[in-house]
């Protein structure tokens, strides 16, 4: 099932736009409850204002609340974009660390947040399990867990290590396009004939490809 996803998407990534570690620390807090594409809308203004962690530190919270407004909960992530940029500053000398243990001890990081870093900025393998990578692996049948810890460690069992990150891009990418949570495009799935789960989506070729997002959408 792997193989087939990653023939359908061999250009899976992160969808979150950054340039350096720090950045995509930042968008991916962001990104917590709101999409990828509203968060790369906000993050050139807070990028360009805000280029080191002693920018996040000594940032004015109202300012700073107003940039990052439109993503949503914005009072809850400010507070955690500040308390990250002083904990970098007198614990890690204003550099994002490149361990899971050290990540997993920032203001607003938890093993989602750290295994995105991880994967893409430091190239370190790790499973980021959001909601599409969680909905779609207990469909698939690869796991019963809820838990997205315990999903990540039985996950990782079952692939080899230097997989895990682009496992984590392609499965996302199918939940993103494809195997959507209320009407997912069975008829156009390129796992069908696999899957213990084909049949709780549309089924029909033509009606499922009109239910495809992104760039699988139809003309």
């Amino acid at each position: 099932m792997y193989r087939l996803l990653h023939e359908r998407y061999p250009y899976a990534h992160c969808e979150l736009d950054f340039t350096n570690p720090l950045e995509l620390l930042v968008a991916t807090i962001l990104s917590a409850q709101t999409t990828d594409v509203g968060v790369n809308k906000v993050t050139p203004v807070v990028f360009a204002k805000y280029q080191s962690a002693a920018d996040y530190a000594a940032a004015d919270r109202t300012e700073l609340e107003t940039i990052i407004q439109p993503t949503g909960f914005y009072r809850n992530k400010a507070d955690a974009l500040i308390k990250l940029g002083i904990a970098l500053v007198e614990r890690f000398d204003g550099e994002v660390p490149g361990r899971l243990k050290d990540l997993v001890t920032l203001p607003g990081v938890g093993r989602k947040t750290a295994n995105v870093v991880l994967g893409n900025a430091f190239d370190v393998p790790g499973i980021t399990v959001d909601t599409h990578f969680g909905r779609l692996v207990r469909r698939f049948g690869w796991t019963e867990e809820e838990d997205p810890v315990k999903v990540e460690h039985e996950i990782g069992r079952l692939f080899l290590r230097r997989d895990w990150t682009m496992l984590s891009h392609v499965v996302i990418f199918h939940g993103r396009r494809t195997c959507h949570a209320k009407r997912p495009a069975c008829g156009a799935c390129p796992v069908a004939r696999l899957c213990p789960s084909y049949g709780v989506g549309e089924t029909d070729p033509d009606k499922a490809a009109k239910l495809l997002k992104y760039e699988l959408a139809p003309k």
